[in-house]
């Protein structure tokens, strides 16, 4: 038991950590954007890197940034037998991770492709289902905030359904999944803000520093 223990702990330290790493800082950087947190929206995630420093380091960001979570997944199912538990809580410490990174003194992404790896690894045909609801919005009104929001706010519902055929996913991983949408949301407050205000700016990739988000 207390062996059972340590390594839930060790696996939850070790997935908060990995998703505190700012890969979106760290591309930025790479590709000569600089800072990203001084430029367009200030964010880590790959929407402003992408505006920010290229097509190319937005890209690798999205998938090392997914890959935060679903590695934090994989590696909880391997090492306790696929216990659901253990897997729910590995992907929000990611998740926490990465919105909350030790690193940047807390202050860090907005959590959509970290929450998408999550996902990914613990549910493949909702967060297949999340992914192209995402892209169906942000085909329609372009806005990635808003593409996002319903993304993470249609997730419980489709974990709860496509969990797997006749049976509805335990409770810690309902309500984990809750709690994961509730942050991707709050992470983005200040663009419901300016989504109701009219002026959130729609996405258009061009690589230029004085883009805003």
């Amino acid at each position: 038991m207390a062996r059972s223990l340590s390594t839930i702990a060790l696996l939850l330290l070790f997935s908060y950590l990995f998703g505190s790493v700012p890969f979106g800082l760290l591309f930025a950087r790479l590709f000569g954007g600089g800072n990203v947190r001084r430029f367009g929206s200030g964010n880590i995630g790959a929407t402003n890197v992408a505006r920010v420093a290229g097509p190319l380091p937005g890209i690798l960001t999205l998938v090392f940034d997914a890959a935060k979570g679903a590695l934090a997944v994989l590696l909880a199912a391997h090492f306790t037998a696929n216990s659901a538990q253990a897997m729910m809580f590995a992907g929000l410490a990611a998740l926490l991770g990465h919105c909350f990174p030790v690193w940047l003194r807390f202050k860090g992404g907005k959590g959509v492709a970290t929450g998408l790896g999550v996902f990914a690894a613990l549910c493949p045909l909702a967060a297949l289902a999340a992914a192209l609801l995402f892209v169906l919005v942000l085909l329609y009104w372009r806005f990635v905030s808003l593409a996002s929001i319903s993304a993470a706010a249609a997730t419980p519902l489709l974990v709860y359904f496509l969990w797997a055929p006749h049976h509805a996913p335990p409770l810690v991983v309902s309500f984990g999944t809750l709690f994961a949408a509730a942050l991707i949301m709050y992470k983005h407050d200040a663009n419901l803000q300016r989504l109701v205000e009219g002026t959130e700016p729609r996405f258009v990739l061009r690589k230029s520093k004085r883009d805003s988000a």
